[in-house]
């Protein structure tokens, strides 16, 4: 047994200022203790406290003195301090915890050696699962107060309530830092990272970055989103011209220093969202949901959270690259490029004209836009059938007529204003190559600026130190290189737009004011920029197909409240789902019957107003002649054949496929094969062929017609593709 000592008398030297409570280590400590290793756990929680408080970490160590002191032999005394930098509120992520745990449950640690007992853990749970193992396999736990033995009733009670309130401290803590973090946000003086285009000032506050080039990239973004209405056409322009976004490192080598990287949709958005370029501050966009919290993983669970449940928000706060007016319209540009119920969606560059604005009359829900055949033929569905299980689908109607009369009467509203829409398409014009044109010089200026510095370096190195200045020349002729590179991009960039409109474009467009039709039908205009005018005059187009007629009524809401409405006339693909249908084929049968020809009706049918179905404007012999055969029967050829006289067993191919129910198609192509007798073909150009089939061959074509074959299968058995005619019975 080793001499009873006390903790006055057995704590090292450095810690003697610590309080210590008198506590007799020899009842407690037997021999299978010091038989086993004794472990000293080192913990701090954060990295800041592993750098900068060094005497917390110099106490913890100094423990292994201690456990030497006690009786352990150095060499069966192990540190433990794995978990630096690891917060003790879970277990997640500390690997020296865990393997504590697996050492005290294969009985090879006989006491453990801690500070302070938080040190091991402030969760509750962690702290029993330690307890419970070391009562197991009886394990001493011992602080800077005494030994502890989980087995005994006293002390496995008092680690209890240390547990707790080592949870418990964690909690005020935690409360207190966040509490005070939050009295200073909503003060507007919490500045956690500058945002983009920003850099935090020595007095803590924010400041627009004194780069002059990085400002103008953020003013050309927001210039751009007003100018185009949408983050994807702005992140098109941004990479079709080379504009890369000016970042300041938070952490690393190269931490506050600009640098440019290549722009990204998740980026861009975030820059266009973000209220701190209108000049607001705010704090608590982004929120922890304890519901969709994930252990282990500090940023799972945030959600974003709407401006009125912001921790702070304050207006007019931080220098803005915007004003607030502008920064909401523009939120509400975004909002409303979202395609649903209540939004119209981005202005797109398909066929449709009117995608996103039109809606069903009937039901209200907007309708579809499909293509269809080759080429693309537009038409607008409206799919409440469909979403309903019902059979058919509420209506559809081509869009050709529909984006065709919306066109007519946008332009008409937009004359009288041609001229001071062409002025002020002539000044963004040069306002945006302007701003292309000062990012391109600003570029070329940091390049130069580039090269100016690696030649100074390279000419203050003394010319022995080969080892350095071979280094340098090569920097210097990289930065040569690449502004090099930028001359030669700039020299294309003017060669393709002038930079600025000259006098002479100025009267081209004043004089093209008078042509707004000519402009929108220009192959030059997309069909997105349409769009946007349409979507600028007109909120809502509504239409509703008058019962399955080729009759459509068309309510166009204009911006501003005043609803116009027209008539429009869709093309439909039968004749009996026009309006004048009956009036229509009375029509025709009464010129029939007065001797008309099939061209000479449809003449009068032309010149009385009649409109056919589709793809042709006026009326022809074969349309006429068509729509008498098909709703006039008895109208079926100006001439009268004589009927066609068949002997026993001799049929016409309509007689056949009607005797057979099936198609004719279908037995002229057994009549390709073989599978048919021919008896005759009648005289004339297009005389008719004559089939022979009996009873017996009728019935082997029936099973011919029930037998599944295909191409690439094998033949068919010849008793099923012979004719009967001539042939044995046999057969």
């Amino acid at each position: 047994m080793k001499p009873e000592c006390t903790i006055e008398n057995t704590i090292a030297p450095e810690v003697q200022h610590e309080p210590a409570v008198a506590t007799t280590w020899s009842s407690k400590l037997q021999q299978h203790h010091f038989e086993r290793t004794a472990v000293v756990y080192v913990r701090q929680s954060t990295a800041h406290q592993v750098l900068n408080h060094r005497e917390s970490a110099a106490r913890q160590y100094s423990l292994v003195d201690l456990a030497v002191r006690l009786g352990w032999p150095s060499e069966r005394v192990e540190v433990i301090d794995e978990d630096q930098g690891h917060s003790g509120s879970t277990i997640e992520g500390r690997n020296g915890f865990k393997r504590l745990l697996t050492e005290v449950s294969l009985d090879h640690v006989g006491v453990i050696l801690g500070i302070e007992l938080s040190r091991l853990a402030r969760s509750s749970k962690d702290w029993h699962q330690l307890i419970e193992l070391c009562a197991i396999f009886g394990t001493m736990l011992a602080d800077q107060d005494g030994i502890y033995n989980p087995t005994d009733y006293n002390d496995r009670l008092l680690l209890g309530l240390r547990g707790i309130m080592n949870e418990a401290e964690l909690h005020v803590l935690q409360g207190r830092m966040y509490q005070a973090r939050l009295n200073k946000a909503k003060r507007g003086e919490l500045y956690v990272r500058a945002p983009m285009g920003y850099v935090k000032l020595s007095r803590g506050a924010l400041g627009l970055d004194p780069d002059e080039q990085a400002q103008g990239v953020m003013r050309l973004i927001f210039d751009e989103f007003e100018r185009r209405g949408s983050v994807r056409s702005v992140l098109r322009y941004l990479q079709q011209n080379s504009i890369q976004l000016p970042i300041r490192p938070h952490a690393g080598p190269s931490k506050g220093q600009l640098k440019w990287r290549s722009v990204t949709p998740t980026v861009l958005n975030r820059i266009l969202k973000h209220e701190v370029y209108a000049g607001m501050y705010r704090y608590g966009h982004r929120q922890t949901d304890p519901r969709r919290k994930i252990a282990g993983r500090p940023d799972a669970g945030r959600i974003i959270v709407p401006p009125e449940k912001y921790h702070a928000l304050i207006p007019n706060h931080c220098p803005a690259y915007i004003s607030e007016e502008q920064y909401r319209c523009n939120q509400q540009r975004i909002r409303d490029n979202r395609f649903g119920k209540k939004t119209k969606g981005a202005a797109r560059g398909g066929q449709s004209l009117l995608a996103g604005i039109v809606y069903c009359g009937r039901c209200g829900r907007r309708m579809t836009v499909a293509y269809s055949g080759e080429p693309a033929i537009l038409r607008y569905y409206c799919t409440t059938g469909v979403v309903d299980f019902r059979e058919d689908r509420c209506q559809s109607l081509s869009g050709k007529q529909l984006d065709e009369l919306v066109t007519d009467k946008v332009l008409k509203v937009l004359k009288p204003a041609s001229l001071e829409i062409s002025l002020l398409a002539a000044e963004d014009i040069e306002k945006q190559q302007r701003q292309l044109d000062d990012h391109w010089k600003q570029r070329l200026e940091r390049a130069q600026i580039e090269v100016d510095r690696a030649r100074r370096q390279y000419q203050l190195i003394e010319p022995e130190n080969r080892l350095v200045v071979r280094e340098l020349e090569r920097q210097w002729e990289a930065t040569l290189h690449e502004a090099q590179k930028l001359e030669q991009e700039y020299a294309r960039f003017r060669q393709l737009p002038s930079t600025s409109l000259s006098d002479a474009q100025l009267v081209a467009i004043r004089a093209l004011a008078e042509k707004v039709p000519a402009i929108w039908y220009s192959s030059a205009t997309e069909n997105a920029d349409r769009q946007r005018i349409v979507r600028l005059l007109v909120e809502r187009v509504e239409v509703v197909v008058l019962g399955t007629t080729e009759r459509v009524d068309v309510s166009l809401r204009w911006s501003g409240g005043f609803t116009s409405h027209h008539e429009l006339v869709r093309p439909v693909r039968r004749y009996d789902q026009t309006a004048d249908f009956e009036r229509l084929k009375a029509r025709i049968a009464e010129l029939k019957a007065s001797g008309k020809s099939y061209a000479e009706i449809a003449t009068r049918l032309n010149q009385e107003g009649f409109q056919p179905t589709k793809q042709t404007n006026r009326f022809n012999k074969a349309i006429v002649g068509r729509l008498a055969k098909k709703y006039c029967g008895e109208l079926t050829s100006t001439k009268n054949h004589a009927p066609i006289e068949c002997k026993e067993n001799e049929w016409t191919v309509t007689a056949l496929s009607a005797k057979l129910n099936m198609a004719r198609t279908t037995l002229q192509s057994w009549k390709t094969r073989g599978w048919l007798h021919v008896v005759r073909r009648l005289p004339g150009i297009r005389g008719q062929i004559i089939y022979w089939a009996d009873d017996r061959d009728l019935e082997r074509l029936r099973r011919l017609r029930r037998t599944k074959w295909c191409f690439g299968d094998p033949p068919l058995p010849k008793y099923l593709t012979t004719p009967l005619f001539g042939a044995s019975s046999e057969c």
